[in-house]
């Protein structure tokens, strides 16, 4: 199976490529919603790019939550923008998780 067929499975509901622009989306949202946190850079923290993709971030008091975005985001992302990564933490898919449920909680 090649990544452009995996994009087309469902879960009955949805496809992961429906729900990697929900994903997408919904981060830009949040922010927006956070400009004061959030940032955009085309570079890494080793200062690599990555081909049509940007990081998107926030950096909370529970560590920073980033996720790569499509560059075709780039302009709708209106937050600051930095040269390159220089706060990245190693944040694990794991470590993004929890430090999403620990800032919702602040929310309320």
């Amino acid at each position: 199976m090649t990544a452009t067929d995996m994009g087309k499975v469902s879960d009955g509901y949805h496809t992961f490529n429906e729900l990697y622009e929900h994903r997408n989306l919904l981060f830009l949202n949040l922010a927006a919603s956070n400009p004061e946190i959030a940032f955009k850079t085309r570079l890494d923290d080793k200062k690599e790019k990555y081909g049509g993709w940007f990081i998107l971030g926030i950096n909370t008091e529970y560590g920073q939550i980033t996720y790569h975005l499509p560059e075709k985001y780039w302009e709708e992302a209106r937050v600051k923008e930095m040269e390159y990564n220089y706060d990245y933490d190693g944040h694990t898919a794991y470590d993004v998780c929890h430090r999403l449920l620990f800032f919702v909680r602040d929310q309320v």
